[in-house]
């Protein structure tokens, strides 16, 4: 401001003050902002990156509650019976959706078949005379809906009828033989009487009218070839029933005794009153709840055992995440030793070590890995051979990362300044120089986690390491086991595959914010 400028401003404006005199109470306050509030505050302002994270503490928490949500059993609990099956989830089916299902194709025949069990769980003795229309709204019909008909003509030009339907593939099982000993034939005949449910139904005769005595679903009179009998309109033959009618009513074919009454068990030898062997016909969806307490409910459905897939997945998910934070924080270690000593001596010293680091990058970690699993798993196990095979060389990359900060940051003046001062080189390396490189390493190692989980995942999938068993699997396991049969049963791939995917794609989001957090040249930065 010039003097002509200065002679226009008003005096009126300004007023002296003493030295002392306070022109007001607000007190300017600058509190530091410690490193890591900093990076907080900077990673917070990544949209993606806490999205990232919050997915990945969800797959976390899934991992360890699922296990609680189930009762009775554990992830090496298996039911062969309902092998394969589509998810389950009965209080989905109590609010009147559809649950457990799959579409398929049926005859006319294989459609009447799969109807007949809901008809029989509900005609306990053989008189009562349901239909199929009737029996379509009780609990146990498999048939939830019948979706299309279509009619086509056959190899020998005749008009075959085929039926689209939704069936549940858990009451699909329907009734099953079983041979009991006395002492659970007297459990069974209680809890039916405390439950108010059938578990037992009448045995089916072995005679001209039952096509195969091993199948427990043909309880209804059919000829040779499994189609239904019925009598003719004058009530004087039995002839075979070729077309699906609603109002069809089934003939039973069950076991009588004299007078006339179903046989609901038949003794098959045995000793005494509690080891007596008894053959009995049960109704599975009910001998099931007999058995464990509580309805079918697998909300992910179950695997190619009958294991229940989504405790199957939350161990893999724990397993598969194990194996790479441990092998994320060995490899940071190890790596930022090896590299802070080969970017901050450098010369002879790096020469020699990062030869070291070549020769042992130069063999693929699938050879490592397969070598270690052939001569070391057999001792050790396979968890703790892969985690070998991953410390041999899974440091280099990390490694490298560090030697490269150090090789940008050992020269700059405040180094030089703290060596000039007579700082000890281990003071420069970690408190000078590392804490500058720490965003770069810590971003390196998060993404050692995702780069763990993949090679993992191939290396079971692949079958070079095993880790599939009754009390242990991983998401390669899972996503191995489903490689042959996905196509007809998606789910066994869907939940697993979409994990892996959630946990790649995360992890490396969470990576790039965190590396732009604690990168020192944003610091103080919005």
């Amino acid at each position: 401001m010039n003097e002509q400028q200065l002679q226009h401003i008003d005096p009126s404006k300004f007023r002296f003050v003493n030295e002392d005199e306070k022109l007001h109470d607000k007190k300017f306050e600058d509190k530091p902002i410690g490193f890591f509030k900093d990076a907080w505050i900077r990673f917070r302002k990544s949209r993606a990156a806490v999205i990232a994270a919050v997915i990945i503490l969800f797959i976390v928490i899934f991992s360890i509650v699922a296990p609680f949500t189930v009762r009775g059993y554990d992830q090496s609990f298996m039911v062969t019976t309902y092998s394969k099956n589509p998810p389950r989830i009965t209080l989905w089916r109590d609010l009147g959706h559809k649950t457990g299902y799959m579409s398929r194709s049926f005859s006319a025949r294989s459609l009447m078949k799969a109807l007949s069990t809901g008809v029989g769980a509900l005609d306990y003795t053989g008189d009562e005379m349901v239909s199929f229309e009737q029996a379509m709204d009780s609990n146990y019909m498999p048939i939830l809906e019948i979706t299309n008909e279509a009619t086509t003509i056959g190899a020998d030009k005749a008009e075959v009828t085929t039926y689209t339907a939704d069936i549940e593939t858990y009451l699909e099982v329907g009734f099953i033989y079983k041979s009991i000993e006395q002492k659970e034939l007297s459990d069974i005949l209680a809890w039916e009487k405390e439950h108010g449910k059938h578990i037992l139904y009448p045995l089916v005769a072995n005679n001209e009218y039952c096509m195969d005595a091993t199948d427990a679903n043909f309880w209804y009179m059919t000829d040779a070839k499994g189609n239904p009998l019925n009598y003719n309109a004058k009530g004087t033959k039995l002839v075979k029933i070729k077309e699906y009618d609603p109002s069809i009513v089934l003939l039973d074919n069950y076991k009588r005794d004299a007078d006339g009454n179903p046989i609901y068990y038949e003794y098959t030898g045995g000793g005494t009153t509690e080891t007596a062997q008894y053959k009995i016909r049960v109704l599975y969806v009910n001998y099931y709840e007999y058995l464990y307490g509580h309805e079918p409910n697998y909300i992910m459905g179950t695997d190619a055992q009958g294991r229940d897939l989504m405790l199957r997945l939350a161990g893999g998910i724990r397993l598969s995440l194990l194996i790479a934070v441990i092998v994320s924080i060995v490899n940071f270690i190890i790596g930022a030793l090896y590299g802070s000593t080969e970017g901050y001596y450098g010369g002879a010293v790096d020469l020699i070590m990062e030869r070291i680091s070549d020769i042992l990058s130069g063999v693929p970690f699938i050879v490592v890995a397969t070598l270690f699993q052939i001569h070391l798993a057999k001792k050790v196990g396979a968890v703790p051979s892969l985690l070998f095979a991953y410390f041999t060389t899974g440091w280099i990359g990390t490694a490298a990362t560090v030697r490269t900060q150090f090789y940008r940051f050992k020269n700059q003046e405040y180094v030089m300044a703290a060596r000039t001062l007579g700082a000890k080189d281990r003071r420069i390396i970690w408190k000078h120089i590392f804490p500058n490189a720490l965003g770069t390493i810590i971003t390196s190692a998060a993404l050692v986690i995702p780069r763990a989980i993949n090679e993992e995942s191939m290396l079971s999938y692949l079958g070079i390491v095993k880790l599939g068993s009754a009390q242990k699997t991983s998401l390669g396991t899972l996503l191995s086991d489903a490689s042959t049969i996905w196509t007809n049963y998606p789910h066994l791939l869907f939940f697993p595959a979409l994990t892996l995917s959630l946990l790649m794609i995360c992890f490396n989001l969470f990576g790039n914010g965190l590396r732009d957090a604690f990168n020192p040249a944003l610091r103080g930065t919005e």
